[in-house]
């Protein structure tokens, strides 16, 4: 071998060396799945048809051009930065008013470069809330979308969100069924309003059973401010999401937050009420993707929360130490981010 040829030989050896990582890698590396309540994410504009007028400049939280469009590029930071470095994959939201604020968020702010896309559910709310997931094309493909009206009254008197699920195939070819969830508040009292988190439940676990029977292994991810914690009846019971002591199965979905909700030693959580920290936005998933052997997996089978320095600030009542840095506090505007903090999971995309 003349000295030319050797040379060559020793660089495609190294180059072999250098690529052969990545070449035997069979999983990407980064797919992140996020929620985040964006604590009104509204226009400024009037909706004659939706209890809004609040978020008007004229209403009572004077919401004018100026803090919509600093709420549009905060709530880019937020995403952006759960990224760390790569920008989820695929981002559930609620408390969005309309699509026309997130034709703003991903086309006119900051996330502009990030070549996100959006889908928004229907909605029957009062006050026109809606659940909104947005996604980037080159990670999914959406192959439908639905919008599901919670009946959680009787007569028909009270509406709530819309569970908007949305289907897409990832790039290794598996299908991915997402939920975005918003439940009713507590603010009318929990006796009152946990039988409505319980109707939203029951819908949800419909929708889910009818996957499971139709696709025995579904991938399914279920995200959302519940307005319940995990050990609660509508989560638990209804719904059906337990924690992943035991054996994995299938069928059965599973809180990735439930078990730290149970520990006495936690102390942390994405709301905090009264002092106390706790989960009501969580992140439930079927048992396929707990299985390490599937295309699709969570990596080591945690969920996240996001706390990142600038999305806290002091909590000067009482009850010391930190809260979230939200927009208002009443009708007090203090121009943080929201009133709770976002989730996130690892997604493992095998070939």
């Amino acid at each position: 071998m003349n000295g030319r040829n050797k040379t060559f030989g020793i660089l495609l050896l190294s180059i072999v060396i250098f690529l052969l990582p990545v070449l035997c890698s069979n999983a990407q590396e980064k797919f992140r799945v996020m929620f985040y309540n964006a604590e009104n994410l509204y226009d400024t504009k009037d909706n004659p048809n939706t209890n809004d007028d609040d978020l008007t400049p004229e209403g009572n939280l004077r919401w004018n051009d100026y803090r919509y469009w600093k709420k549009l590029h905060d709530i880019s930071k937020v995403i952006t930065s759960v990224g760390e470095g790569y920008p989820p994959a695929i981002v559930g939201l609620c408390e969005v008013e309309n699509d026309s604020v997130l034709f703003d968020l991903t086309k006119r702010a900051a996330l502009l470069r990030h070549k996100y896309e959006y889908i928004i559910s229907d909605t029957r709310d009062l006050r026109g809330s809606c659940t909104a997931l947005l996604y980037q094309r080159d990670q999914i493909k959406i192959l439908s979308r639905r919008s599901y009206a919670p009946v959680i009254t009787t007569d028909g008197s009270r509406t709530t969100r819309d569970i908007l699920h949305v289907t897409g195939r990832v790039i290794n070819g598996q299908v991915l069924d997402i939920f975005v969830c918003h439940f009713p508040s507590r603010s009318e009292g929990l006796k009152k309003t946990r039988p409505y988190r319980i109707a939203c439940a029951r819908l949800l676990r419909q929708k889910t059973d009818s996957l499971l029977r139709v696709r025995k292994t579904a991938n399914i991810i279920v995200m959302g401010d519940f307005n319940d914690y995990p050990y609660d009846i509508s989560l638990k019971d209804t719904l059906g999401a337990i924690g992943l002591e035991g054996e994995l199965l299938q069928k059965n979905l599973y809180n990735l937050f439930y078990d730290r909700s149970l520990s006495k030693e936690n102390k942390e959580g994405t709301y905090k009420y009264r002092g106390k920290w706790n989960y009501l936005d969580q992140l439930i998933v079927s048992g396929t993707l707990l299985r390490s052997s599937n295309r699709i997996s969570i990596r080591e089978n945690r969920a996240h929360i996001y706390s990142a320095e600038f999305l806290l600030e002091n909590d000067n009542d009482k009850y010391g130490g930190l809260k979230p840095f939200r927009t208002y506090s009443g009708w007090r505007y203090l121009g943080g981010y929201s009133d709770h903090l976002p989730v996130y999971i690892d997604l493992l995309i095998k070939d």
